[in-house]
């Protein structure tokens, strides 16, 4: 398979940052990922959360939507891990933002709707719009750390943390910046986006996310967010950064079917992920595992199975889906996954499928379920499809 003409100059992980209800910090995440499932209810979320050590004070932790204050949280893990910003060592000029989210500060948003009608217009406050603009977790980052390259929010529905990261990946290929703090956040799990997300039946009607088990009847929301710190191979190798993993390339497609539903047969998800081994130059017995989207959908978790089996063979690679313990963190799914891999690597186990016993037997794909898997890594792909047909793909492998 040849690869794209996007591939160019190589692409290190140097740091990494997760908050999540399964664990706050990339390794409370793993062991997160590990136990038993998570998801109760139509939401989870992280109830006892404190943004206050990642503010100048407790005034300016209430003037951020809890989108921004995860994706700080997850920033400053992230950069902790790569270094710092002094480390790092790339002119700020040519360091960006790529940063992912599905909706923005829809709490801000539901909460000031309420002030509004209860005690009027007066009344709402003047932080509403910095504080549910779909860009501020992104731009908060930016200037958090300084970073004056493009910074950009990408908002793709649930595609989009794997879309900021392939975008992100390929501004470090193609020369025109050096490092990137890239990812997502979300934090939607609103009383209003709920009910909306209920009455259309995306939600599971028993409270527990099944990712491809015969009984799954819809998602959880999650929230979260996860940060990466990518820079160019070279430059990391010779600052002795730890290199956690490369990022080798991506696959962005588009259904064109339908508003919510997958196209019949996963037939855009196939197109990306040939699309995003083509420009890693991979062949599909090249990848040792599949990071699943499976949002434990009816529709969605078919269509993935069907692509993954058509592009790799039925049973030929370990598929994991870790929304049964995340669950559905819509735009920020994607970035949370790709920690997943990434921790997957280093830890060399492949995490079960939580809370699905067995895989759906219409289904031909090697769902690991029960227990985690031990693997030799290699190169990993997940994958993220969001309303609207939108398909994103990403290829990560060990740094060796």
């Amino acid at each position: 398979m040849t690869a794209l003409s996007s591939s160019g100059r190589r692409v290190a992980v140097t740091g990494l940052g997760v908050v999540a209800p399964a664990g706050t910090g990339a390794q409370q995440f793993w062991n997160g990922l590990l136990g038993p499932g998570a998801t109760s209810g139509r939401s989870i979320r992280m109830d006892d959360w404190d943004p206050t050590p990642y503010f100048e004070n407790g005034k300016a932790a209430r003037r951020a939507d809890r989108v921004e204050q995860f994706s700080l949280a997850a920033a400053a893990e992230a950069f902790e891990q790569a270094g710092g910003t002094d480390s790092i060592g790339v002119d700020p000029a040519r360091f960006g933002t790529i940063f992912a989210t599905g909706v923005g500060g829809l709490h801000t948003l539901e909460e000031q709707i309420q002030v509004r009608l209860e005690k009027g217009e007066r009344r709402v406050s003047p932080f509403l719009v910095p504080m549910m603009m779909t860009n501020a977790a992104g731009a908060a980052i930016s200037m958090r750390y300084g970073l004056q390259g493009p910074n950009e929010t990408i908002t793709t529905a649930c595609a989009a943390g794997s879309h900021a990261i392939n975008y992100a990946a390929r501004l470090i290929k193609w020369g025109l910046i050096d490092a990137v703090a890239t990812g997502g956040s979300e934090s939607a799990g609103t009383p209003t986006a709920l009910a909306g997300f209920g009455n259309m039946t995306a939600l599971s009607s028993t409270g527990v996310s099944m990712p491809f088990a015969a009984a799954r009847d819809g998602f959880v929301m999650g929230e979260g967010s996860a940060v990466l710190i990518l820079e160019e191979w070279s430059h990391a190798e010779a600052r002795g950064a730890n290199i956690l993993g490369e990022i080798l390339g991506g696959g962005s497609t588009a259904d064109a079917h339908h508003i919510t539903a997958p196209a019949p047969g996963g037939v855009g998800a196939i197109a990306c992920m040939r699309q995003a081994l083509a420009e890693s130059g991979l062949e599909p017995d090249d990848v040792k595992q599949v990071n699943a989207h499976g949002t434990s959908t009816p529709l969605n978790d078919a269509a993935e199975a069907d692509a993954i089996t058509e592009v790799f063979g039925p049973g030929a690679v370990p598929v994991v889906s870790t929304k049964g313990v995340t669950g559905h963190a819509l735009g920020a799914a994607g970035a949370l996954e790709a920690a997943a891999v990434l921790l997957s690597i280093q830890h060399e186990l492949i995490p079960p499928t939580a809370n699905t016993t067995e895989c759906d037997p219409e289904m031909s794909i090697d769902l690991v379920v029960g227990e985690s898997r031990p693997w030799t890594p290699g190169p990993a792909i997940s994958n993220n499809f969001g309303f609207g047909g939108h398909n994103g793909s990403v290829v990560l492998a060990p740094s060796s």
